[in-house]
């Protein structure tokens, strides 16, 4: 993909229908309703109380700041997400539809943006005539941008007024907090440092520069009618802190994050992201493993972004989905073309005017980690065991025979899991769990391993973490841009362990008949993203399923170990690149995917030995993200973001016959207002899921 501005490329402005929008100059009197008194918030009875303090002395000239406006942004009770981004508009751009459904859901969200994005500080479309730079201005459209959309998406309306104040940092400094009166739960921070203002290249100054220890601090950038009048600098311990401390405050059970391990471009070298997000999400990072060490929180999961390559892969959203997202863009974007605004800075952000879909981002969204649907396996003596991580920890949950679940127990020793794991079982009936494990240093410090635990015995508890590396060479080369491992085990209890490596090709690390493993191994392929996935059919062969922007490919491995065979063709048409698989008939497996751009559910049956069967779907099914399957049914996020349950009729057949099954599906049924994360997994009985409240949520199918 080459490199991507930050700002969107010109393209003919896509106007909204002006009739249904509200005046921009009501609009602006809604927004700024502020005040510039510094803040120290406490938790109270799990609502953020604000209390007064002194105000700052100005610095910076603030445009019709009222003030004395008390706010109070609460918490509510169940789960409460917190998103942490480097600029007003990744949110939008990356992590919608998610965002706008936690918006709808009642619940708690914070969003918190490290930088001003004041770019260069001109507001205008990239082919209209341009004003003189104004960066504070520039920070203040894009705020007024943000402030429009979420209360759109929250409410309906964007007029829907805001109340604006200065909080004290637990960096020393103060940042801007904005919470929507109509819905006090939902709030918006703005830290307010300087951005990088370049994708790749290194600059002296910027979160990049901040987190390599090259530059020593980053200032400040105030937006013009923010409440915080008083410059700062932080370094990086202070905005570590700082970050840390907005999460004691908002307490999150979910926290939304962009990729910091996005990769590099193999043609330029140049990153596959823009380096403010990388870096802002390793800050994001450091901040979560403090955090993770606070008495009384609660438990909380993390979610991973891709940013700007997903653009270039197949659209993931559905027509309906992609047309929400792209309207909360032109909200954003000040893009319908009304004149009327009473703030001079402007009440959006007009370079994304020209082109609110961005390249290709407003019909995606994509997460870069923790997409497995093999994280429930049944126990030795019956029961099953499931598997998540919290607090960056691996948390178990058992369920005995006959009775409900029980759990999380939180496993030591193996530092900042990233979320997802796999797991599997072993044919003596204990369970290997992998995942892959952040280690967080100074400067040149920061490592991604695949690592194991197994348990001691079967039914028995799980010994010590085993690091199996990493095919990266380094960090600095291919930014530790590694898969999550689909992991084989052959009738004699070996294991073997696929991952996708920086290089967009297949590594394997395999155990030794003494039980220690090799190294990693080149196995081929090419163009690679996302998470492979691995099945065994009933015969014993083992099948590796990987996917590229344009096909599948897919590698063997016999029942009783050996070499791997492959990659070879499938055929297949692209995917969305979320893959599961089922064993299916005597000798075959069951391929699920996505079509892109619709979102319905498909899948071909694979041998090994031949191309794939004729690709079947199942009509009138829609959403994103991988798809649990099992038995004849499917588990899958729907378009609104919750659990949904289908039946497939003929999809799975008993052993020994083929699958030739035509699975005509039957409508999706939703199974609760709850938004779950990651992917559902199928086991006997039922399909697992995890809630964005850390509690594990189990749907019985009675077979």
């Amino acid at each position: 993909m080459p490199e991507q501005p930050e700002q969107s490329a010109p393209a003919p402005d896509l106007a909204a229908d002006p009739a249904r929008r509200p005046s921009r100059r009501r609009l602006r009197r809604a927004l700024v309703v502020a005040a510039p008194l510094a803040v120290l918030l406490g938790v109270t009875g799990g609502a953020l109380v604000a209390t007064s303090g002194s105000s700052d002395a100005s610095d910076v000239p603030s445009r019709g700041v009222p003030e004395n406006v008390a706010v109070r942004p609460i918490r509510t009770d169940d789960s409460s997400v917190v998103q942490i981004v480097s600029h007003p508009d990744d949110d939008l751009y990356f992590m919608n539809p998610d965002t706008r459904q936690s918006l709808v859901s009642g619940r708690s969200l914070t969003t918190v943006y490290l930088t001003a994005g004041e770019s260069d500080g001109r507001n205008a479309r990239h082919q209209d005539p341009q004003p003189r730079p104004d960066k504070p201005g520039y920070a203040e459209a894009r705020q007024n941008g943000i402030r429009a959309a979420y209360a759109e998406m929250a409410t309906g309306n964007r007029t829907s007024p805001w109340d604006r104040t200065a909080v004290t940092t637990a960096g020393g400094a103060r940042a801007e907090l904005d919470t929507l009166r109509a819905r006090p739960q939902i709030s918006l921070v703005w830290v307010q440092l300087r951005e990088t203002g370049s994708i790749s290249d290194k600059r002296p100054f910027g979160l990049r520069a901040l987190w390599d220890g090259e530059a020593r601090v980053l200032e400040s950038q105030l937006a013009a009618g923010s409440p915080v009048r008083k410059n700062f600098a932080y370094g990086r311990q202070q905005l570590t802190d700082t970050l840390a401390g907005l999460l004691r405050r908002f307490r999150p059970t979910f926290v939304r994050l962009l990729d910091p391990t996005p990769g590099r471009i193999e043609r330029t070298g140049k990153l596959a992201d823009h380096q403010d997000h990388m870096y802002g999400a390793r800050f994001a990072q450091a901040a979560l493993a403090e955090y993770a060490r606070t008495p009384g929180r609660p438990s909380f999961g993390v979610q991973h972004y891709l940013g700007y390559f997903t653009g270039g892969l197949p659209h993931s959203l559905d027509p309906a989905s992609s047309a929400a997202k792209l309207a909360t863009l032109k909200t954003y974007a000040w893009s319908d073309g009304e004149d009327h605004c009473e703030d001079p800075a402007g009440c959006g952000d007009l370079k994304v005017a020209a082109n609110p879909t961005g390249h290709g981002w407003s019909q995606s969204i994509r997460y870069s980690r923790g997409e497995s649907t093999s994280w429930v396996q049944p126990g030795a003596a019956g029961g099953l065991y499931a598997f998540s991580v919290l607090d960056g920890r691996l948390a178990v949950w058992r369920k005995a025979p006959g009775h409900d679940w029980a759990g999380p127990v939180l496993q030591n020793g193996a530092g900042q899991l990233d979320s997802g794991v796999t797991s599997v079982r072993l044919p003596d009936g204990r369970i290997g769990v992998f995942g892959v494990r952040t280690q967080l240093g100074e400067a040149d410090g920061y490592r991604r391993e695949v690592v194991l635990t197994l348990q001691t015995a079967p039914g028995g508890p799980f010994g010590g973490w085993q690091s199996l590396g990493t095919p990266e060479r380094d960090d600095e080369s291919g930014t530790s841009d590694i898969s999550l491992p689909a992991v084989l085990v052959d009738r004699t209890g070996r294991m073997a362990a696929y991952v996708r490596n920086g290089a967009h090709t297949m590594s394997l690390a395999e155990q030794r008949p003494d039980g220690t493993w090799s190294g990693w191994l080149p196995v081929g392929g090419e163009d690679l993203h996302g998470d492979p996935v691995a099945v065994t059919d009933r015969t014993g062969l083992g099948h590796v399923f990987a996917t590229t922007p344009a096909t599948v490919l897919t590698w063997t491995r016999p029942a009783t170990g050996g070499a791997t065979a492959g990659p070879l063709e499938t055929g297949l048409p692209a995917t969305t690149l979320s893959l599961s698989a089922e064993p299916d008939g005597r000798d075959g497996v069951r391929l699920w995917f996505r079509k892109p751009a619709s979102g319905e559910p498909r899948w071909a049956r694979l041998t090994g030995r031949s191309p794939a069967s004729p690709v079947r779907g199942v009509p009138g099914v829609s959403g994103y993200g991988a798809i649990g399957a099992a038995s004849g049914r499917l588990a899958l996020r729907a378009p609104d973001g919750t659990l949904a349950l289908t039946g497939t009729p003929g999809a799975s057949t008993p052993a020994g016959t083929p699958g030739t099954g035509s699975p005509a599906g039957s409508p999706a049924r939703p199974l609760g207002a709850r938004l779950f994360s990651g992917a559902p997994a199928p086991a006997p009985g039922g399909f697992a899921a995890m809630g964005l409240d850390g509690h594990l949520e189990w749907v019985p199918t009675g077979r």
